[in-house]
């Protein structure tokens, strides 16, 4: 399990990390190669930004991408289902959810995926208050760094990853938005971003494609080009 990062500056996006966190990174992924992994091996990056990290300890490492696996949109999905369960002053085990895409300021809500205790929350929200919903989440990352000031998410993320590790060690089978990699799903290729999996003791063992409407793959695949864009940019890729 990769967290190590330099910590996110206030009015920093999680892609400004990227030239600044590589260096730190490479040095941690050309270790565990000189190290050598032994067979069965996972890699899991909780490190940000985790979707072009992710895809750098691939190119690196010699698994298949099926076992290294990035924190992805769990972190997200799970401010989003607080937020709303704060919203309607229930706990947040009432609330399932998913958030699709970039970990990060394009990830892709999707409200029509989204109950309480299996009622649609568009049921028990207006689509304005859902949508103030997704706006938050989507900055709830910068919104953490400015309260903190010295500092950056911790509790969250940590929890998150904890869940991952759980479902691989412990073989859950359970589904969970992950940033993995994708050859043909969504209508992506060569690419990791945070998509539900079915996450168990051999990594991913499973990508779930949901019926999106135009609208929601249009802004995953958005979301997909815009990180492969700076991906290119920053580290040829």
């Amino acid at each position: 399990i990769i967290t190590a990062g330099l910590r996110r500056k206030p009015d920093e996006s999680r892609l400004d990390l990227i030239t600044r966190n590589v260096g730190l990174f490479s040095e941690v992924i050309s270790s565990i190669r000189e190290t050598g992994l032994k067979e069965g091996a996972i890699v899991f990056v909780v490190s940000n930004p985790v979707d072009i990290l992710t895809q750098l300890a691939t190119a690196y490492l010699d698994l298949p991408p099926g076992r290294v696996i990035g924190l992805g949109t769990m972190l997200d999905t799970a401010r989003f289902r607080s937020l709303i369960a704060s919203e309607l002053g229930l706990a947040p085990t009432q609330t399932k959810a998913l958030i699709l895409g970039e970990h990060g300021d394009t990830m892709v809500p999707l409200p029509r995926y989204t109950t309480v205790n299996g009622i649609p929350v568009s049921q028990l929200l207006s689509d304005e208050e859902v949508e103030a919903i997704c706006k938050r989440t989507a900055s709830g990352g910068g919104e953490i760094v400015k309260l903190l000031e010295k500092g950056s998410a911790f509790y969250a993320p940590g929890s998150a990853a904890a869940i991952m590790a759980e479902a691989i060690l412990d073989d859950r089978k359970r589904v969970l938005p992950c940033s993995t990699y994708l050859s043909g799903e969504y209508g992506m290729d060569d690419i990791y971003i945070g998509v539900p999996v079915v996450l168990g003791r051999n990594g991913v063992e499973r990508i779930i494609e949901l019926e999106l409407a135009d609208n929601e793959l249009d802004s995953l695949q958005s979301s997909g080009s815009f990180y492969k864009e700076q991906l290119s940019e920053i580290l040829g890729y």
